[in-house]
């Protein structure tokens, strides 16, 4: 089957996760997909299995004498919260032409070069689009389909020459838990590679440390007919607690390198208010001043209207893998050359986001991330290149023979 029919039929699946619940993964409906992965692995006579957590791991077989590390090769199956990925109605725009792609002409919603220019060098590609009301789920279905497709491969190729593989496909990957209950035991790998990129050629070892920040509002509710020196509105001091966090540092003022504290929600009333946030930052230093920065704003609050009128709750997500990374250089070089060695030039930069390979990372598998060939991820814009998907799978082919010869 080829990679852009295996992704079609996973963008059908409707995999949202959901921050702030308990039970994991967050959405049962993740495990649809995950139950579907697992049968077409056992059609391939994959040895497989999907444990209490929703964590699918199959695993190939060494078909070589020599022992060489073992490779795990990464996905996840969620889509973003950001977004509906619920009857995505996904369309090819064959060898497309540089211009405007009408995505939906009812609500004037459009794929703009302009806007977008990422699309320029994707002119004579054959592009997959949403029809503008849903996000596409290249992000990251994109990497599952291409690693479905090189274990179809090895199946039907038994003279290809591979280490033992290890395939994991994770769910809640974009509510920062995609992780959170791997047993590093079972998935038994030496090294790996997240396929959670962008452009293909994307090889990034470096990522934003993260956290997030919830902050509780606590108000005083009087009737309003007589609240004169005597209410105080949640909703107005959460407002004004978004103002003493700089805003030069939103996410909509920053790139490459900077750091950015990304407002999610405010949900309140006049008594009670709750602000949550996400904090990233490459550099770890300037990340911990990012969080001191909350801890101010929290204690000017406090100062003004009364102590606790705010509370402020910041927790750690994952950290810049590069910390890691840095000591295992040739797992970088595997990718860099199987990357040139397909005529693509090497993209390397950092993450403006994180990736189970992160967590990995600091869990003990180097795991560094490469592109798969989906652009403007999490929203009705995002799009994926069919060429770009085919060139990932040869990248990854080659990344899986390179590691024979270690």
């Amino acid at each position: 089957m080829k990679v852009i029919d295996r992704f079609l039929n996973y963008v059908a699946f409707d995999t949202q996760s959901k921050s702030d619940v308990e039970q994991y993964p967050s959405t049962l409906k993740q495990l649809d997909l995950l139950k579907f992965l697992n049968k077409e692995l056992e059609a391939l006579n994959i040895d497989s299995s999907i444990d209490e957590y929703g964590y699918l791991i199959g695993r190939i077989p060494s078909n070589i004498e020599k022992q060489v590390p073992k490779l795990a090769l990464i996905a996840h199956v969620d889509t973003s919260p950001d977004a509906s990925g619920k009857d995505v109605k996904a369309r090819i725009v064959p060898h497309y032409d540089g211009g405007k792609i009408i995505l939906n002409e009812e609500s004037n919603i459009v794929l703009n070069p302009e806007i977008f220019p990422s699309l320029e060098n994707n002119i004579g590609h054959d592009l997959v689009v949403t029809d503008g009301t849903t996000l596409l789920g290249a992000d990251d279905k994109l990497g599952v389909a291409e690693i479905m497709t090189i274990a179809e491969y090895i199946f039907h190729n038994p003279n290809f020459k591979h280490g033992e593989i290890v395939l994991l496909f994770t769910p809640d990957e974009e509510v920062g838990n995609g992780t959170k209950f791997i047993d590093m035991k079972t998935l038994n790998a030496d090294f790996g590679y997240t396929l959670d990129g962008g452009t293909v050629g994307e090889i990034a070892y470096e990522n934003f440390n993260a956290a997030s920040a919830r902050v509780h509002i606590n108000g005083k509710s009087v009737h309003p007919g007589s609240a004169k020196n005597k209410m105080l509105h949640s909703v107005n001091v959460a407002y004004e607690f978004d103002q003493l966090v700089p805003s030069k540092k939103r996410p909509q003022f920053t790139e490459n390198y900077e750091g950015f504290n990304h407002l999610i929600q405010i949900k309140g009333n006049v008594e009670k208010s709750v602000i949550d946030y996400i904090i990233r930052n490459h550099d770890r230093e300037l990340f911990e001043s990012q969080k001191e920065e909350f801890i101010s704003a929290c204690e000017k609050i406090n100062k003004k209207y009364g102590d606790k009128t705010c509370i402020l709750e910041i927790k750690d997500s994952y950290f810049n893998m590069n910390e890691i990374l840095k000591d295992y250089q040739y797992v970088l070089d595997i990718a860099i050359t199987a990357t040139k060695e397909e005529g693509v030039e090497p993209i390397i930069e950092p993450i403006r986001g994180g990736t189970d390979g992160a967590r990995l990372t600091y869990l003990g598998l180097p795991c560094p991330n490469i592109g798969t060939g989906g652009y403007n991820y999490h929203g009705p814009f995002e799009y994926a290149s069919i060429q770009e998907m085919n060139k990932a799978v040869e990248i990854i082919k080659r990344i899986v023979t390179k590691t024979t010869e270690l």
